[in-house]
């Protein structure tokens, strides 16, 4: 039997120095006494794998075992757990928050050479730590967040779009072709430079909405004033954005016939209108709920780029290191994000998801997952610097309204919605803190970007 290890971590020496980037270097001395009991259990392991011929399996005797097994590779497997079992009484003699594995400073190569059995060992190893966030302030912050607010007109638009969907098709007798109209066009279409045909250019029967950015520009345009049985050759060009690269920038030609011309007939904005767009009775009732969701859609999106903004500005504040075991998770979370969002759209992710794409996306990623992670730490700063945290009656009122809309669902676990909802509700609260203690301006909303040219086709 060999002999136990020592369980006195008390003679083994650490000492603890910061490193940059939420890095700690601990220096191990490890007493001869340590690293002979690991050679001895290294060989004990060692042997239970060996079998020999005229040997029962644990009693081969120790010379033809160390000649089986070889000594560098019972070093090996003594220096592996020796390292290990010193890194974990080194945490607890320092009490360091660690993360990640950690490394030897010289590389396991080069400490293996050094290493004799029954000799003092002194070893360097660098870990991740937990970061230490702070904040140069937490009240006063200046953001200036997107103005948003309740359209009025969007209600109007909102019914004419149900309009538009509930309209009826009627044909269009004794005039030319209009925007807005639906056109049954024949066409075939050629670049203009090679007289080539444009694969996918060309239809007998396409029923074509006469609105623009349908088509490549150039062709509704052309349609719009042709007679029905009329043929015209009507020249247009791809967007340079086109994504059909041989055709990107183009001239073409089109020749177009106009084989039946269909208007719209919007059924009257009245009560009978609502109850067939909705379940509402009256047209007033219906006007009433399309306010209210808008409102609550704005104030919604309001409050969000208030409280974008205001993440930004308390960043700014925030004085911590990242550390690299903290980043490569966060990576790691956002591509298995995207992967199930790609699931969710009956996408194979094994397929998509080959070793050069999930390199791609590591590198892609890294900004977006530092990004997150200062605002969550600086977060946790704020929680920590102003003593703010989620009131026991409001978490426990929380958790029982969405387990009231989970429970047709199975397998939650409890413990663990009770932690999502805590966190949950303590960013809300923060973020309202920040807000009541902040100077938040309005900025002009964004312009509102062109729409899209469509396909020729």
């Amino acid at each position: 039997m060999s002999p136990a290890a020592p369980t006195a971590s008390a003679a083994m020496q650490v000492k603890a120095t910061p490193r940059p980037g939420s890095r700690v270097a601990l220096e191990v001395a490890i007493p001869g006494s340590r690293s002979q009991a690991s050679y001895e259990a290294a060989v004990e392991k060692l042997s239970r794998s060996i079998k020999l011929p005229g040997f029962r399996k644990g009693k081969v005797p120790r010379p033809v075992l160390l000649q089986q097994i070889g000594p560098l590779r019972i070093r090996a497997t003594a220096l592996e757990d020796l390292v290990d079992s010193a890194f974990r009484d080194a945490l607890d003699i320092e009490k360091v928050a660690a993360i990640g594995r950690p490394e030897l400073t010289e590389g396991f190569e080069v400490v293996l050479e050094r290493f004799e059995p029954g000799s003092d060992l002194t070893i360097t190893l660098e870990l991740d730590v937990e970061p230490t966030p702070s904040l140069k302030k937490t009240k006063g912050l200046k953001a200036e967040a997107e103005a948003i607010s309740y359209d009025p007109a969007r209600v109007d638009e909102l019914l004419d779009q149900s309009r538009k969907q509930l309209a009826t098709l009627v044909p269009v007798e004794g005039r030319a072709a209009q925007s807005g109209d639906v056109a049954v066009l024949s066409f075939s279409g050629v670049y203009a430079d090679t007289d080539e045909a444009i694969s996918g250019g060309s239809s007998d029967a396409l029923e074509v909405e006469l609105e623009e950015g349908r088509m490549i520009p150039g062709f509704v345009e052309g349609v719009i004033g042709m007679a029905v049985g009329e043929t015209k050759t009507v020249d247009c060009q791809f967007p340079e954005s086109y994504p059909q690269e041989d055709a990107a920038g183009r001239k073409a030609r089109f020749e177009i016939s106009l084989k039946e011309l269909k208007t719209r007939e919007l059924p009257a904005l009245d009560d009978a209108f609502a109850q067939q767009a909705s379940d509402k009775q009256t047209l007033a009732e219906l006007r009433e709920e399309l306010e209210t969701r808008l409102k609550d859609d704005a104030e919604g999106r309001a409050k969000a780029a208030r409280h974008d903004a205001l993440l930004s500005a308390l960043v700014e504040e925030l004085e911590v290191e990242l550390p690299e075991t903290l980043i490569q998770q966060e990576i790691r979370n956002l591509i298995e994000q995207t992967a199930g969002q790609i699931a969710q759209q009956g996408m194979d992710v094994k397929k998509l998801f080959t070793p050069d794409l999930v390199r791609s996306l590591m590198d892609t990623s890294r900004p977006e997952a530092e990004t997150r992670l200062r605002r969550s730490l600086a977060l946790k700063a704020l929680a920590a610097a102003e003593a703010i945290e989620v009131e026991a009656e409001a978490l426990d009122a929380k958790v029982k309204e969405i387990s009231r809309g989970l429970s047709q669902q199975g397998n939650i676990d409890p413990q663990r919605l009770r932690e999502v909802v805590a966190d949950d509700l303590l960013q809300e609260t923060l973020l309202d803190w920040l807000e009541a203690n902040s100077t938040i301006t309005e900025k002009a909303p964004d312009a509102e970007p062109s729409e899209g040219t469509g396909p020729a086709a």
